[in-house]
């Protein structure tokens, strides 16, 4: 059982339906065997309180609140390469907001382009 090592696996459901409880009882158990692990806060929404309750070692895990989805997939990239990851979170796709958003002005249309910047990603 479990999930394929090496692939990208999306949990998707409604809001509140928890999925980032789903994933912080991943981390925990891949910490319990040792093995490293990366949330990538794009929510910025990360409680580490909740997160001890569900067995994860917030010392040990490896938290980024990025502030694009560019800089979000970097660090995805990045961590990727390094090989040092086993388990990498990032919550949540849909929070990946592209710097073309965050410093257009108001009605600007970037319609297709966080997928298309998701695709490049994968």
């Amino acid at each position: 059982g479990g999930l394929p090592m090496g692939r990208i696996v999306e949990i998707y459901g409604p809001e509140s339906s928890g999925k980032t409880t789903l994933t912080l009882e991943l981390i925990a158990a891949a910490q319990r065997e040792g093995k490293t692990c990366a949330f990538i806060d794009a929510e910025h929404a990360l409680d580490p309180v909740y997160a001890k309750k569900l067995g994860v070692d917030i010392d040990a895990l490896l938290v980024s609140q990025p502030d694009t989805g560019e800089q979000a997939l970097e660090i995805c990239d990045a961590l990727a390469r390094s090989g040092a990851i086993h388990v990498m979170v990032v919550d949540s796709v849909a929070a990946l907001t592209l710097k073309a958003d965050i410093e257009g002005e108001m009605g600007d249309s970037h319609m297709g382009l966080q997928a298309r910047m998701l695709s490049q990603a994968m």
